[in-house]
């Protein structure tokens, strides 16, 4: 079963229909990542694949995976991993657009052969990232400035060196990795950062619900939530943007 967060939009639009993998009940998708599907008239079904039955992907425009509580190789301890795995590995070959973040980010990774582990240092917060020279030049971050605030929320990373045939689009002090795309494929791209879920009110929610996991992290929760205040505008602007050019890498 999926759950349709938008189901009508104008018959005079070709509207895109996505479907969002989520895995962890309070990672849902953000407000910017709602507030920007509805703004350009995509429907999203958001399959939530601790309780729900993966679907058939054939009916879809493209594929949006979010991150969550597990790693990359805790199949054993997450049951619909397995399965996940083998659905992007399908849309992968199928050459579907695909949109990860955080752990979506590392499953498409993982679906090409890099190594997914610890990474030098937990990541929590907004840190500033730079777009390399393949960065500069992906459809994804086009308008885009050279520096970018990112919103952080990891220990694991997909790490160097990557396979030939990826490329490294976003880097920061925190994560050598930070975004990643498929040389003459830009519509598959994979993002460390929580962009998507940066404001205010989704950061607290995140605070809530993972407090325990922040507080072992040495991470400041109310600084979080005033930092997340203060880049609002400019995260929300720059998600819409982020989010305006991936449609346009989805085949018409």
């Amino acid at each position: 079963m999926v759950h349709p967060l938008f189901v009508s939009f104008s018959r005079k639009i070709m509207a895109k229909h996505l479907l969002v993998i989520q895995h962890t009940p309070w990672e849902k998708p953000g407000r910017y990542l709602i507030q920007a599907a509805r703004e350009l008239k995509v429907r999203l079904d958001v399959c939530q694949v601790w309780r729900d039955a993966l679907p058939d992907i054939r009916s879809y425009d493209g594929l949006v995976v979010l991150g969550g509580t597990p790693n990359v190789y805790e199949e054993g301890r997450y049951f619909f991993l397995r399965e996940e795995k083998k659905l992007i590995r399908r849309a992968v070959n199928d050459d579907m657009p695909y949109l990860g973040f955080c752990l979506g980010h590392q499953l498409l990774a993982d679906a090409f052969g890099a190594r997914v582990g610890p990474n030098f240092t937990t990541s929590v917060g907004f840190v500033p990232g730079q777009l390399t020279s393949d960065g500069r030049r992906h459809l994804l971050f086009r308008e885009m400035p050279s520096s970018i605030p990112l919103y952080k929320w990891h220990t694991q990373a997909v790490l160097p060196p990557l396979p030939k045939e990826m490329e490294i689009l976003v880097t920061s002090r925190d994560c050598e990795i930070e975004a990643i795309s498929v040389q003459g494929r830009p519509h598959l791209v994979g993002l460390q950062f929580d962009n998507f879920a940066a404001s205010p009110q989704d950061v607290r929610e995140w605070v809530n619900s993972d407090l325990g996991w922040l507080l072992k992290a040495g991470a400041d929760a109310m600084k979080l939530i005033k930092d997340a205040e203060e880049q609002e505008t400019l995260i929300g602007a720059q998600f819409d943007i982020i989010f305006n050019n991936f449609l346009s890498l989805i085949h018409q």
